[in-house]
């Protein structure tokens, strides 16, 4: 696969900053598929901790802490495996600039490729706003870029800290003490007080912690920072639910839905249904509705299997009389040995 050398530089830039070499950075798929990455797997140290190897290899804390259930999160002990989500489905919609899932806490980057290159996704965990400090959505863009930013904590962060025995300055300057990180990204939304910024606590990194910004391991900030211009749009979504075609198969994956108050709140199965609805269209599917209820209780942002195409040429198989006719019934019966050897292998 060939990239343009800017697309390499890219690649350099995510690999350093995920650590080891393991570049949350992905070729988009040629056939227009929205599903990127594969999960993978670690075995832990007595000296690990889930924060730990979540920084490690550009994970949040909820995204690995959900993948793992039952894991202690501070103690899981040694020679124990654990899953490492790496299979995403694209968010919805135009495939340019940032856009930011909120309640995946994740960040998608798509550079607008050059002539010959491949394009490509590159994306990384962040931490939104919490209850009370909303993370706004909608269209925006990036305008200025600031190395090493000083904090002016509003009236209203002073107010609160005071109030928690911790009062604030009025302004804190670069260096260890600033939660604005070494880099920042300004945007347009509000009065320009929004920011894509790094951290100085990156153990929080994918949780709702903020004061509405967006909040970056100090690696991952930095790479970014590196090749996004002033100027690049912003997309702010809030999307849960999100399904995808690939060859014939429908993959559900499930979030805990982010309220107006940036509180994670139970999944609704009406949510699903009307995702689904949207991604069959006109086609038809068997799905199997156990496995996508729960999948959509468990909401843990893994894309699942939960549906086979009853279309053959949605599929992309021969289409010939005798499919057509007997093709929800096998799509039934494949979907159900399917799901039964992914419940195994997990």
């Amino acid at each position: 696969m060939k990239y343009h050398l800017r697309s390499v530089l890219l690649l350099s830039l995510a690999a350093m900053a995920a650590g080891a070499a393991r570049a949350s950075l992905y070729p988009l798929p040629s056939d227009g598929s929205a599903v990127v990455g594969k999960d993978s797997s670690v075995t832990t140290v007595y000296e690990d901790t889930l924060p730990d190897i979540a920084h490690r290899y550009s994970l949040g804390y909820y995204e690995i802490s959900r993948a793992n259930p039952g894991v202690d999160v501070w103690l899981p002990g040694a020679g124990k495996q654990l899953t490492l989500p790496g299979r995403r489905i694209l968010p919805a919609g135009p495939r340019e600039g940032i856009v930011v899932n909120l309640p995946e806490h994740r960040l998608y980057y798509f550079p607008k490729p050059h002539r010959h290159d491949k394009p490509i996704v590159i994306t990384y965990p962040v931490s939104i706003g919490k209850m009370d400090w909303r993370t706004p959505l909608g269209d925006t863009h990036v305008i200025a870029k600031i190395v090493h930013p000083a904090w002016y904590p509003p009236e209203s962060i002073r107010k609160e800290h005071e109030e928690n025995g911790d009062p604030l300055p009025k302004m804190v300057g670069p260096g260890p003490d600033n939660p604005l990180g070494d880099y920042a990204l300004r945007l347009a939304a509000g009065r320009g007080e929004y920011m894509i910024h790094g951290t100085n606590k990156p153990v929080a990194v994918g949780m709702a912690v903020t004061h509405g910004c967006i909040r970056m391991y100090p690696e991952d900030v930095a790479a970014l920072f590196a090749i996004i211009p002033v100027g690049t749009k912003v997309r702010l979504v809030n999307e849960p639910v999100k399904v995808a075609w690939v060859n014939g198969r429908l993959f559900l994956e499930a979030h805990p839905p982010v309220d107006e108050e940036g509180q994670s709140v139970g999944p609704d199965v009406r949510q699903l249904s009307q995702k689904l609805k949207r991604a069959l269209g006109d086609d038809t599917a068997a799905v199997h509705w156990d496995l996508a209820r729960a999948t959509l209780s468990a909401a843990n942002g893994m894309p699942t299997l939960v549906g086979l195409a009853t279309n053959p040429a949605s599929a992309k198989v021969q289409s010939t009389a005798k499919v057509q006719s007997t093709a929800k019934a096998q799509s039934a019966a494949k979907l159900q040995s399917a799901a039964t050897t992914s419940a195994q292998v997990r």
